[in-house]
């Protein structure tokens, strides 16, 4: 685990948080802007002087309780920001040869070809970074961090300075990293599609403290947060591709309880997949529906009621034959006058039409 017992104290803002994230995968730090996002990922980088405890699994990095404290060029991790900040007067080769060489024996040990090729910067390294597009700078950027040989990469906002088409440029590779390099990520973003598409713990940070924290799909599925109040609520799901239908353009993925229509993706039979379902995709009714446009109806039972002035948040969980602490859940929002004609009660069993399925890439 990496742990983080941390707090610090400014005049405007205080943050005091005490965390303990996966020592694998991608955890993102999300929240609005001034929560804390940022100064805990540089206090966990010794960049900020925070007070407390920080660790990477037996490898302490910080302990004022013994006065301990290991400065950040001495810590084993990489550090991406908004900017890419490469060296102007050296190509990208030059840039990648020098963050190697600031290192000590693990990097120059490190395999940076592999690193090269999964970025997709092969034919890059004899450009200089001004001849670079956004997303070209910011590839570039991140394999220099994994140039060093880190044991923990952290990520700030790295995608906030692109426009949405350098955006889905540099998104595929970040997946690639996820994938594929044993190797923990804490992620700071305000943009919760990135959280859908990368994530797999999250943490909700508001005025310095930690909201909440746990798995990304158990925390999406909770009607209590703050989450759960923006107009893209909604779920994400792990499932596998179990079937193309070429004739209608769309493939059919499996998770625990259930399947759902897609539209149709490459992706082979057995692949595991990533699918976001909104809240406002989700409409409800006591009867399974029998002509209707919506290809994608499930059986759930309804677990929790969340009211606001004009609307209400349904928690449910898809019920055909997944135990219920393995099975899937969805949102759907619905108007608070829909809810009481339909008089819905928690313990309800009814069906959930799915409007529509955001399939992302291939996760695993």
């Amino acid at each position: 685990m990496i742990t983080a017992n941390l707090s610090l104290q400014r005049t405007d803002f205080n943050l005091d948080v005490a965390l303990q994230l996966p020592s694998q995968g991608v955890s993102a730090l999300f929240g609005p802007s001034g929560c804390g996002k940022t100064t805990l990922l540089r206090a966990l980088a010794g960049l900020d002087r925070a007070h407390g405890r920080v660790a990477l699994e037996t490898e302490v990095w910080q302990d004022d309780s013994t006065g301990y404290w290991l400065p950040t060029h001495q810590r084993a991790l990489g550090y991406v920001t908004q900017e890419a900040a490469l060296f102007p007067h050296l190509d990208v080769r030059a840039n990648l040869d020098y963050g190697r060489r600031r290192s000590g024996p693990a990097a120059k040990r490190f395999a940076l070809d592999a690193v090269v090729d999964l970025l997709g910067i092969g034919p890059l390294m004899q450009r200089r970074p001004s001849t670079l597009s956004g997303g070209e700078r910011q590839r570039v950027a991140i394999a220099r961090a994994l140039a060093t040989a880190p044991r923990l990469l952290l990520m700030d906002e790295p995608l906030a300075a692109l426009d949405a088409q350098r955006k889905a440029e540099i998104l595929p590779y970040l997946e690639r990293l996820h994938r594929e390099l044993a190797l923990p990520i804490v992620y700071v973003t305000h943009a919760m599609d990135e959280v859908a598409r990368l994530a797999d713990h999250l943490v909700l940070l508001q005025a310095g403290r930690v909201l909440a924290a746990g798995p990304l799909s158990a925390l999406l599925s909770r009607t209590d947060l703050p989450l759960a109040r923006q107009d893209d609520a909604g779920v994400v799901i792990e499932a596998d591709v179990t079937e193309h239908d070429p004739r209608y353009g769309l493939s059919r993925i499996g998770f625990a309880g259930g399947s759902l229509w897609v539209g149709e993706t490459q992706e082979v039979i057995g692949k595991s997949v990533r699918a976001r379902v909104l809240a406002r995709d989700v409409s409800i009714t006591k009867s399974r529906p029998t002509e209707t446009s919506v290809i994608n109806v499930l059986p759930v039972v309804l677990e929790a009621v969340e009211a606001d002035h004009s609307t209400v948040l349904l928690k449910l969980r898809v019920s055909d034959t997944a135990p219920a602490q393995c099975a899937v859940r969805l949102l759907a929002r619905i108007t608070r006058r829909s809810c009481e004609s339909l008089s819905l009660q928690p313990g309800d069993a009814l069906f959930a039409q799915i409007k529509g399925v955001a399939l992302m890439e291939a996760h695993r």
